[in-house]
């Protein structure tokens, strides 16, 4: 399974989505920009396209109303060990209220992976990172343990982007 994600102007996004009605799309927004996510098992259906390998999903990604993108640039050294951290996750956030769904992507053309995660709204996913659900998924996180005390793992620092689903 492949997730493909571009980026640009609303009604532009919105024009695309229509043109590929029976394909598996999101469309989401952050103020002026947006994001259309298209799930399959072939290549993107749009020209520009980030495009990853679904390494481990749950849920139906036209499930969510928001998406949080947790984009983790990740070392040629460290991918073994980024994926295996992943596949071997605690599976803490399927039992949370209001998720959607999660998937788990291997960049094709760069570093960075992406943990996308869909929620029925932003208060779902405040809930989860404040629930004990959270707390143990990520409680291995500054230990010695964890994965971001490993060295040669990350090529730069992680960040965040959220959307909320268009209408």
């Amino acid at each position: 399974m492949n997730i493909h994600v571009t980026y640009g102007d609303v009604l532009e996004l919105k024009a695309i989505k229509e043109s590929l009605a029976t394909e598996n799309l999101v469309l989401m927004e952050l103020g002026n920009e947006a994001v259309l996510i298209q799930e399959n098992e072939g290549s993107a259906g749009f020209a520009e396209a980030d495009s990853y390998t679904v390494l481990d999903s749950s849920g139906e990604i036209i499930t969510g109303n928001y998406a949080v993108f947790n984009n983790i640039p990740v070392t040629s050294d460290g991918r073994e060990i980024f994926e295996s951290r992943f596949m071997n996750r605690a599976r803490k956030i399927e039992d949370t209220e209001g998720f959607g769904a999660i998937r788990v992507l291997r960049p094709l053309e760069s570093d960075t992976y992406v943990i996308l995660t869909l929620w029925q709204d932003e208060e779902a996913f405040k809930a989860w990172q404040a629930s004990e659900n959270y707390a143990t998924a990520h409680k291995k996180r500054g230990t010695d343990e964890g994965i971001d005390k490993k060295p040669n793992i990350f090529s730069r620092p992680s960040f965040v982007t959220t959307y909320k689903k268009v209408d």
